[in-house]
């Protein structure tokens, strides 16, 4: 029991569960003990195919056909979940458990309205149609959807990514459960919802005193917003303990990993790589006899290959799984890498000119103006990180680079100082070459019905021209570039993990030799683990091909190791363009500051948390003057952010901001209102 007198809100013990793969039983989780006390915040960590997910599934009885629980118990709120069926299973999952998952398009019904599929969960929990609707509509003021009466009337797809998430919070809120599990519900969302999310969750709990089971990638998110801690690993728990001890002080070589790969403040690529943990998760089922995570772990001896250690107990409240947990912060940082990049020199004709660049979609008789007068260059061999919320324009605006989106007439977009058709049907092979992309999922970039050679190759000779030995010599090369192992060549793409898939969709932008490559958020879906090996990649191959990148992403400790130069943009107008460094160490505009402290941080510390009033308003319907005026927190009391569009000027050599207040009087501001430490910039 907790010390609250009630019963935990869920306890796994000695839980084993197991898929049928081929007519054969392959183990996933291995006698995976932990618990979620009553009102307290438990998160799970680990990498992709780990078995986080396949715990919350198995605590709520929602496992695929082919899954099974082999052993162990799970008990929510009290009541064991292995031992119902039928309605009385209905019944826990109706009232004492809720699961929000990662994707909430995918959680909502697209062909039904907002409030009927809210309404609903009252009406299963026994309430009349009328009630049902009018405690929907205050579930969903409650979560802080403005003008929920409206939402209610609309479908899914017309409700941004944040606001989807709120609604099926909503739902998983609404029969006040005794038991909360977040699976992921922040991975696909930019830094101010995120935190917007996290906070109304932190709100929530309070208030419904819920108790949350927490799993996420980000180790950050976990710090922030969860009281314990557990590592899983090849379906072993490997370390637990309180949230902020594990990762200030780690007693585990994989969680020493994982803390390792993330890019701490200031960390660039031309300074020092980022750590990655060697080899690859044992496959499905397979046979360990000793530690799970001995074939990857540098302080691996015999015994660990042999004995299984037990959970050793190293502090209150805290375990580690390691026969060496005393010197477990002691394991050796893999090939440490001082590879200085080439200088970018901006010096002639920049590489790509974009000059009043706008693009206008004409939607249900209006005019959305998606980018407006957007002016920017990219030099050979630099980074060009682009972020801003979703809405913001970053993918209209690698759409429109493409070729993919028509810009609109007026605007200036330049290869080498040549003008660059607006679509490609109009450009010629070596312009199509010249700019690729790798996307953001993988999955839905590959033919999943093609080999890796297929893929790669049919890129080489369409964009290459290349075939015979001469193909298959280039192939080889690429794909040893990108570090895939020949092995993988006759794979299908269904057949590999989420990190090696996307390291074929890198080979494949690389088959044409392009001049530019731009990435469009490569790494959201990956573990920390992979997303490092993935931007040592593409740094390397910067320094070795003097590759040049548009970088779009909404993590911003991602875009500032990378990155050369950076733009924030915000309903299609470039509001901030700079030296990374400049833009991340200030002063910064009002919004970028805005995002930068949105941020969570590892070692709890970042500028104070400024919110932005609202949602990122209309591109159908603009405000006057400044864009941003609606939301920004020192908007002048002047009247002159409200009339006056600012214009973009350079403060600093390089240094360009779209902003009314003078870069002296932004620069005091945010020097006295920022935080004791910088540690928590990302």
């Amino acid at each position: 029991m907790s010390t609250t007198g009630r019963a935990h809100a869920l306890e796994v013990r000695d839980l084993g569960v197991a898929y049928r793969v081929r007519g054969v039983d392959r183990q996933v989780l291995r006698s995976l003990s932990f618990t979620v006390e009553a009102g307290r915040s438990y998160g799970l960590v680990g990498e992709s195919g780990c078995g986080k997910s396949t715990a919350a599934l198995a605590a709520v009885r929602y496992l695929p056909r082919n899954g099974k629980v082999t052993a162990g118990s799970v008990t929510v709120a009290g009541e064991d979940m292995l031992a119902r069926s039928g309605d009385a299973l209905r019944r826990t999952r109706a009232g004492a458990v809720s699961m929000v998952y990662q994707d909430p398009g995918k959680a909502l019904n697209p062909s039904i309205r907002v409030g009927r599929q809210v309404a609903e969960v009252f009406e299963v929990g026994g309430a009349s149609k009328d009630e049902s609707h009018d405690r929907a509509q205050a579930i969903l003021a409650k979560v802080q959807i403005a003008d929920p009466a409206s939402v209610m009337e609309r479908y899914p797809h017309q409700l941004s990514g944040g606001m989807q998430q709120r609604v099926v919070i909503a739902m998983a809120l609404a029969p006040n459960p005794a038991l909360l599990i977040l699976d992921e519900p922040t991975t696909g969302l930019d830094a101010t919802v995120e935190s917007e999310v996290l906070d109304l969750v932190a709100a929530l709990r309070t208030e419904f005193e819920s108790s949350v089971l927490f799993i996420s990638h980000n180790l950050a998110v976990i710090a922030k917003m969860c009281d314990t801690v557990g590592v899983l690993y090849a379906g072993k728990l490997v370390e637990e303990g309180p949230a902020r001890q594990v990762f200030d002080d780690p007693r585990h070589p994989y969680t020493v990993g994982l803390l390792r790969c993330i890019p701490k403040g200031g960390q660039r690529k031309d300074r020092h790589r980022l750590d990655t943990i060697p080899g690859f998760l044992p496959e499905l089922g397979a046979d360990l006899p000793g530690c799970v995570f001995a074939d990857r772990c540098a302080l691996a001896e015999e015994k660990c290959r042999t004995e299984p250690p037990p959970l050793y107990d190293v502090g209150p409240g805290r375990g580690s799984r390691c026969h060496f947990h005393e010197r477990a912060q002691t394991l050796p940082r893999e090939e440490a890498r001082e590879m200085p990049m080439p200088p970018v020199r901006e010096e002639g004709q920049p590489l790509l000119r974009a000059d009043a660049l706008a693009k206008t979609f004409h939607q249900s008789g209006h005019d959305v103006h998606a980018l407006a007068d957007v002016s920017a260059e990219i030099w050979p061999g630099e980074t060009l990180g682009l972020v801003g919320e979703s809405g913001s324009g970053k993918t209209t605006l690698a759409r429109v680079l493409l070729g993919i989106t028509p810009r609109d007439e007026g605007g200036v977009l330049e290869l080498d100082g040549a003008d660059l058709p607006p679509t490609t049907g109009k450009r010629s092979t070596e312009q199509v070459r010249a700019i690729q992309i790798v996307f953001q999922n993988p999955d839905s970039a590959l033919n999943r019905r093609h080999s890796v050679r297929m893929i790669v190759g049919r890129a080489l000779t369409k964009l290459a021209g290349l075939s015979g030995s001469a193909r298959e010599e280039k192939l080889l090369d690429l794909t040893r570039s990108v570090k895939l192992a020949d092995r993988f060549l006759s794979v299908r793409p269904s057949a590999l993990s989420g990190g090696l898939k996307q390291r074929v969709a890198i080979a494949r932008a690389f088959a044409g030799n392009p001049r530019l490559v731009v990435c469009d958020e490569p790494t959201s879906a990956l573990d920390v683990s992979v997303q490092a090996a993935i931007l040592n990649l593409l740094a390397d191959l910067q320094q070795q091909e003097h590759a040049t990148y548009l970088f779009i992403s909404h993590d911003l400790g991602l875009v500032r190791y990378l990155s050369d130069r950076i733009v924030v943009l915000y309903l299609g107008r470039v509001m901030e363009i700079g030296p990374a460094e400049a833009v991340f160490t200030g002063p910064h505009h009002p919004y970028t500051e805005a995002l930068f402290s949105a941020v969570p941080s590892l070692d709890g510390q970042r500028p104070a948390r400024i919110k932005l009033a609202g949602e990122i308003p209309s591109a159908a319907d603009p405000p006057g003057g400044c864009v941003f005026h609606t939301r920004c927190p020192r908007k002048l009391s002047t009247g002159v952010c409200e009339s006056t569009e600012p214009p973009l000027l350079e403060g600093e050599p390089g240094h360009q901001i779209r902003c009314h207040i003078p870069l002296t009087e932004l620069r005091t501001i945010q020097l006295s209102e920022s935080a004791p430490s910088q540690g928590g910039t990302p």
